[in-house]
């Protein structure tokens, strides 16, 4: 019969029998992976006595003295294996335990069966340890073996032989300090350490726990490559979590920590620290007569024309102007004099002819400069007194015509054909006089995610986007932006108006702002931006900033926290929501959609008309303010707020909500569908306070205590097919003055009790019942009126001296009666007293 038992190593100090005897303990090596004696009835362990020869009736001791007499098979362990890294592949360690003396062969096997092995002896006290080759063993899980006899212990660990760790001899080899010294060697060496990645085709570059400086700039160089690590392409730089790069103390208005040139495609930047010299920058000095003197541009992480960039998990902070600064490359291709033109124009085949309304280049410009072979495109984005709109004429190399292009927009890029290699340009003017230009190449940044970081204390920005093409930010945080403007937490500007750089497709998801002292979010210029999912937290503060030069702009989900949002045109804000803040919006082409408002100034200032729309918004505690030009607003519903401003006739208001407000003005224009009830208390009501168009459809409007008024004589009001629920002892509609009145099909309920000077629909005043009349013309037709005591239902008896006759017909009164004037046109109307 098989027996199973656990792995013992080694019997307590004693054993004891059952008749209380002792037995010395007994040591183990065999190994078993079972214990079922516990479990077998008598019978069975007697047989298992009488066949092993043991005459103690204790299981375990019978077990032990069996394995160690008969079996003894040798034990092997592996001890901790560390991966295998470019560091230390060439050389691996492999170490462990067996029986003392004995030998252990060692075999490495990667995943397609390729082997390295090695042969080792443990000591005398069970040790072995070895090294091998793993250097041609493919990336990926190896198994590391170790055999002694019959035994074999088998781990997986990790093989890449592209990652690099600068642990602390190799520090020691590039001549890098770790402690935060010797800034322009740890410099240099990081630059030669990374050069020695790229040559070696290394794809991970770890950085260790420690500070390490980079050097201040070179006051007499406008650029000094040397005082920034310059990574390289294809490279994942990584900083452990108590990794500093810090830049050293210095007084430069310009500088860069780290740099991700044109051409460092495919980087990473992953975990640490970057940090700038804010707290000890000597600021007291300008840089030369160029420099503004505001020391702004300290930069952690500088992008020049990189793509494939992510940085990840970084935090940069304490520089003296921003976290992290995404931009081109520009490369000036030539700049045009008058010199450079004569009279004429090119024909189709690129030949020269004359025309006295245009100018052309004398001799074409070649496309020689080496950016051309990678950015096959150019532009013209600065000129003066040349048109922006200009014919293109391609040749190639030998001088032959290959094809021409019209640039119809301003600062257009022009593709460059594949084997194009020179160009001239012909423009729609009749002179040189004063005619300069420029043609230029510019790069941008392409493909930067910015994730899981945080960008903070730094004086003008967290990060700035000023030229680049595809860039997202997200699930990151900005915070504690302060000392030069803008002050902002990101600001996506390029100075694109100024020959600076563009920026489109940018995607700002899910960051989290608070603290920074002007502005969260700045898109200044460029088009194409996703602003989404965002925490926006700096109370008081400007939370986003969409300027005129950006376009095409999509705000969707965001939380703005007791600030304020102004914006322009060609922009969607949709499902956002706003408390204790401010938005304004001027369009065109506006849009405001699916947002919530709590105690916010909401204003809608349309340079053009109909150039912002709001919709399904819900205001709480506010106003909505329309300003400017007419806008249109469908499905708001307002709670406690007021609806006000002074836009001129033509806005279109459906479905309006203006619920439990203290007393409303109203915007020009047309009500559809619309409803406004006031709060319980509130006596105010509704009014017309200005002059121009106001017409009312299929409206409700409800008070306890309410009148609708008509305080201005230039006012067209127009109410119909509406109902009034008035429950109070108050006039309804009171009409002292306006141009034209007309109030038709109306449904009214009215609480009002007899009295003087009272009615439910009053035109005129009896104030002013001598003086000269203030309503033009007064149309009160088709309405029914219901009230629960005898009361004057619609008079017109006080309309002033020479007022005309007003029509009141067809309208039906319960309980309530007419009192008008003798000359105005009165048929059709019925009275029931009950």
């Amino acid at each position: 019969m098989m027996v199973m038992t656990a792995l013992l190593l080694l019997l307590q100090n004693s054993l004891h029998t059952e008749n209380g005897n002792t037995m010395k303990p007994i040591p183990i090596t065999a190994v078993h992976v079972a214990n079922k004696y516990e479990k077998w009835d008598g019978a069975e362990r007697n047989r298992f006595v009488q066949t092993n020869g043991v005459s103690t009736s204790n299981p375990v001791t019978q077990v032990a003295a069996k394995e160690t007499k008969e079996t003894k098979k040798t034990n092997v362990a592996l001890g901790n294996l560390q991966h295998m890294i470019y560091n230390n592949q060439s050389s691996y360690g492999v170490e462990g335990t067996a029986e003392a003396n004995t030998p252990v062969h060692i075999e490495v096997t990667d995943a397609d069966g390729k082997q390295v092995s090695a042969d080792v002896t443990a000591n005398k006290e069970g040790l072995f340890q070895t090294s091998i080759n793993g250097s041609r063993l493919k990336n990926g899980n190896v198994q590391v073996k170790a055999a002694a006899g019959e035994q074999a212990a088998l781990k997986t660990v990790e093989k890449d032989g592209t990652f690099y760790e600068l642990n602390k001899k190799e520090q020691e080899k590039w001549h890098i300090s770790n402690d935060g010294t010797h800034p322009i060697e740890s410099t240099k060496g990081m630059n030669d350490a990374l050069q020695f990645a790229k040559a070696n085709a290394l794809k991970t570059f770890k950085v260790p726990a420690g500070t390490y400086m980079v050097k201040k700039e070179n006051p007499a160089l406008w650029n000094d490559p040397s005082a920034c690590i310059n990574m390289v392409p294809n490279i994942t730089f990584w900083l452990d979590e108590n990794a500093v790069i810090q830049k050293e103390t210095n007084a430069s208005e310009v500088y860069s920590t780290v740099c991700v040139g044109y051409g460092a495609d495919n980087v990473t930047l992953k975990g640490g620290t970057y940090k700038g010299d804010k707290d000890t920058h000597d600021y007291s000095k300008k840089q030369g007569p160029s420099f503004p003197g505001t020391h702004e541009n300290g930069i952690g992480i500088s992008v020049y024309a990189a793509k494939n960039l992510t940085i990840d998990g970084v935090k940069a902070t304490n520089f003296t102007g921003d976290g992290a600064g995404i931009g081109g490359k520009g490369t000036l291709l030539q700049d045009i004099y008058p010199d450079h033109f004569e009279s004429g124009s090119l024909d189709t085949n690129g030949n020269k002819v004359a025309d006295p309304t245009k100018i052309r280049l004398k001799a074409p410009i070649p496309f020689t400069k080496d950016i051309l072979k990678t950015e096959p495109y150019f532009e013209m984005p600065n000129a003066k007194n040349l048109p922006y709109l200009y014919d293109v004429y391609f040749y190639q190399a030998n001088g032959s015509f290959l094809s021409s292009y019209s640039v119809n927009t301003r600062k257009e890029v022009v593709q460059i054909p594949k084997s194009a290699a020179s160009f001239k340009a012909v423009f729609k003017k009749a002179n040189t006089s004063g005619v300069y230009g420029e043609f230029w190449s510019k790069a941008l940044a392409t493909n930067v995610t910015v994730k899981h970081s945080d960008f903070s204390f730094n004086r003008r920005q967290g990060i700035t986007v000023g030229g680049a093409d595809h860039v997202t930010i997200t699930d990151s945080v900005f915070h504690d932006i302060k000392g030069v403007a803008p002050e902002s937490g990101i600001d996506v500007e390029g100075g694109y108006g100024e020959n600076g750089m563009m920026n489109k497709n940018i995607f700002i998801k899910n960051n989290k702002f608070y603290n920074n002292n002007k502005y969260d979010v700045i898109l200044y210029d460029g088009h194409d931006g996703v602003v989404e999912g965002n925490h926006f937290g700096s109370r008081g503060k400007i939370g986003l900033a969409v300027s005129e030069p950006f376009t095409n702009a999509y705000i969707k989900n965001n939380t703005f926290d007791a600030n304020s949002i102004y914006a322009y045109h060609d922009i969607t804000f949709e499902g956002n929501s706003i408390k204790d803040g401010l938005m304004s919006i001027t369009g065109p082409r506006a849009v405001v959609d699916g947002m919530t408002f709590d105690k916010t100034m909401f204003s809608l200032s349309s340079r053009v008309p109909f150039g912002i729309e709001a919709k399904n918004l819900t205001l709480n505690n506010m106003d909505l303010n329309v300003w400017v030009n007419p806008v249109h607003v469908s499905n708001v519903t307002i709670n406690g707020g007021r609806v006000g401003g002074q836009a001129p006739d033509g806005s279109t208001f459906d479905n309006l909500k203006v619920l439990n407000h203290p007393g409303t003005s109203f915007v020009r224009g047309t009500y559809n569908n619309c409803m406004f009830e006031s709060s319980p208390t509130a006596t105010g009501g509704t009014h017309v306070d200005y002059n121009g168009t106001y017409t009312f459809q299929n409206c409700t409007f409800k008070a306890a205590k309410g009148t609708f008024n008509v305080g201005s004589k230039d006012a067209n009001v127009t109410i119909q097919n509406s109902r009034f629920d008035i429950n109070g002892d108050t006039t309804v509609l009171n009409i002292p003055m306006g141009k034209q009145i007309n109030v038709v099909n109306n449904t009214i309920t009215s609480g009002l009790l007899p009295g003087m000077n009272k009615a439910v629909i009053k035109v005129g005043d009896y104030w002013n019942k001598d003086k000269p009349f203030q309503v033009g013309q007064a149309n009160i037709t088709g309405n029914t009126i219901t009230t629960g005591a005898a009361v004057e239902g619609i008079s017109t008896i006080y309309g002033g001296v020479n007022a005309p006759a007003y029509r009141v017909q067809n309208n039906i009164l319960h309980k309530a009666f007419l009192k008008v004037k003798p000359k105005d046109i009165v048929n059709g109307n019925q009275e029931h007293p009950n």
